[in-house]
């Protein structure tokens, strides 16, 4: 009976302590939360470590991530640093038992990481960036060491010999110790995240005052037959809401257009130039459709959408910053645009100075930019990836070489240059869908930016390529809808579709993946006619 009730105690003690190991995980994020109200929310250690998880994960997996996850890869990130620290947490609460100092010393250590994390950052901005990890390291390293010694010091009845056996630890001690750290920390929590939320206020405000003037110039109205009326085809022009994202930040950035400012600067300009928001939107603005697409899109993928944007013409105020393309005798052929998350952008100088919309953007569907795209300002460059042209975010734009500075993607294998490649999607039918027999509408888009869509074709199985009727093109710059009236029999059948853009060129038919500079290759669906 002795050999079981020690057993059984040593177990509830081995529990006990798993438990203490992640009260004083808890503790240590709670306080870190509240101190980095004090220096910036994004010096928040899962902030932190995630983003630099993200700097340091192979473009592949990165590429892996979005394909699986969407625009849910961010928080699937942080819900794995948490399910990690939670177990990491449980190990050290064991270890503590046995090694108290080491178990508390573990913790410590952990608090180093998430600093050397925020301080290297891109957008750190010093060494304040790892206060919030360090001091709630700290906090979580004196719980644990409370916590653990309630479990292993023997307890004291008055009047009575010190108990010396397993069961004479303090559980009266214990337990109002770890109820009173986790209240404690829950509150430090619910502090920090308010005053981290109120530092966010400003921002709002200035979105919220935001007023878009009327455009110099205007876009013309979208041709009436660009949209088709077909089931299961997404709208001409995408949502705000809807619009996709694919970016690296895991908390979006909450800037103040008020205290904002973009900075121009770098090899030759005759003199730098820095903007307000105010001064863009005192500018003569223009309005134009442009469809956007992420390097990430696979064939067929949803990483595509399309709005109507207004902002400043980007090469104005490089002309006016005295810049010249190569052709013309320019000392840069690269535009760096950094983000104030630390992102970094490089796109060709040539193509923004070439005569093609690429501009700042301020407005997207009629009002100011959406948070998670880019408010106050982001930049946009038509025929390009997002990743080497539309930085959102932006805060500065650097004139400077291909050869004397690699961006942030590039850095990870992705390409310098990335034009936008010919590419066309079935939306209706849908893969492995049912429909009856008859005629069945065969709809979707293809995209080839700033060259236009020219012809649009379908084959069923292994047969001949028929051309399918194209909508009105709005723009070279925008996607063009599709659609085909196939008189579908019974049966599996295979749908594949190719386009052909403006200059005459047939879209690939060879696959490639995503990286280095987007995916090719004719997309098929598989349906079963009933």
């Amino acid at each position: 009976m002795t050999t079981v009730r020690i057993t059984r105690t040593a177990l509830t003690r081995g529990t006990l302590a798993a438990l203490s190991g992640l009260l004083a995980g808890f503790a240590a994020l709670t306080v870190a939360e509240l101190v980095s109200a004090a220096v910036r929310p994004e010096a928040s250690p899962v902030t932190a470590v995630g983003g630099a998880a993200i700097d340091r994960t192979p473009a592949a997996v990165k590429d892996f991530a979005i394909r699986n996850f969407g625009e849910n890869d961010k928080f699937v990130l942080q819900l794995g640093i948490v399910v990690t620290l939670a177990l990491f947490a449980v190990v050290v609460g064991v270890l503590a038992l046995r090694h108290r100092r080491t178990g508390s010393a573990a913790v410590l250590a952990f608090g180093v990481v998430g600093a050397a994390s925020a301080v290297s950052r891109p957008d750190s901005t010093g060494i304040a960036d790892g206060l919030p990890s360090l001091v709630g390291a700290v906090a979580g390293a004196v719980l644990l060491y409370v916590l653990i010694g309630r479990l292993t010091q023997p307890r004291r009845i008055p009047g009575e010999a010190e108990q010396e056996n397993e069961s004479g630890w303090d559980r009266r001690g214990f337990l109002i110790a770890a109820t009173a750290a986790a209240a404690a920390s829950t509150v430090a929590g619910a502090v920090g995240r308010t005053l981290n939320g109120r530092s966010a206020q400003d921002a709002v405000a200035s979105r919220e005052a935001a007023r878009l003037p009327a455009p110099a110039s205007p876009a013309k109205p979208i041709p009436a037959g660009a949209q088709l009326r077909v089931p299961g085809l997404p709208p001409f022009t995408t949502p705000n809401s809807k619009f996709y994202r694919v970016d690296t930040a895991l908390v979006v950035p909450k800037v103040d257009a008020n205290s904002w400012r973009l900075r121009i600067h770098g090899k030759g300009v005759r003199r730098d130039l820095e903007f307000t928001y105010q001064d863009l939107l005192d500018r003569p603005l223009i309005e134009r459709e442009i469809t956007l697409c992420c390097v990430s899109n696979e064939v067929g993928g949803p990483y595509i959408g399309h709005a109507r944007w207004i902002g400043v013409r980007l090469a104005d105020l490089l002309k006016e910053a005295g810049v010249k393309p190569p052709s013309r005798g320019g000392k840069a052929d690269q535009i760096i645009a950094r983000s104030v998350d630390g992102m970094t952008l490089g796109t060709p100088v040539e193509d923004v100075m070439d005569g093609r919309d690429a501009m700042l953007a301020v407005g997207m569907n009629g009002e100011p930019l959406p948070f998670v795209h880019g408010f106050p300002v982001r930049m946009l460059v038509p025929g390009l990836y997002g990743y080497v042209s539309a930085c959102k975010w932006i805060e500065d734009i650097e004139l400077t070489t291909f050869d004397d500075y690699d961006a942030y993607w590039v850095k990870r294998k992705w390409a310098r240059k990335a034009p936008i490649k010919t590419q066309s999607r079935i939306d209706t039918p849908k893969p492995f869908g049912r429909p009856e027999a008859g005629t069945v509408m065969v709809a979707g888009v293809a995209w080839a930016q700033h060259r236009g869509i020219q012809k649009v074709e379908i084959r069923v199985d292994d047969g001949p390529w028929r051309p399918a009727q194209l909508a009105e093109q709005d723009t070279v710059d925008t996607w063009r809808q599709w659609s085909y009236p196939w008189k579908a029999t019974p049966g599996g059948h295979t749908l594949t579709v190719r386009a052909t853009d403006g200059t005459g060129e047939v879209q690939t038919e060879k696959r490639t993946k995503t990286v280095p500079d987007g995916a090719s290759g004719w997309h098929s669906v598989v349906v079963t006619v009933d």
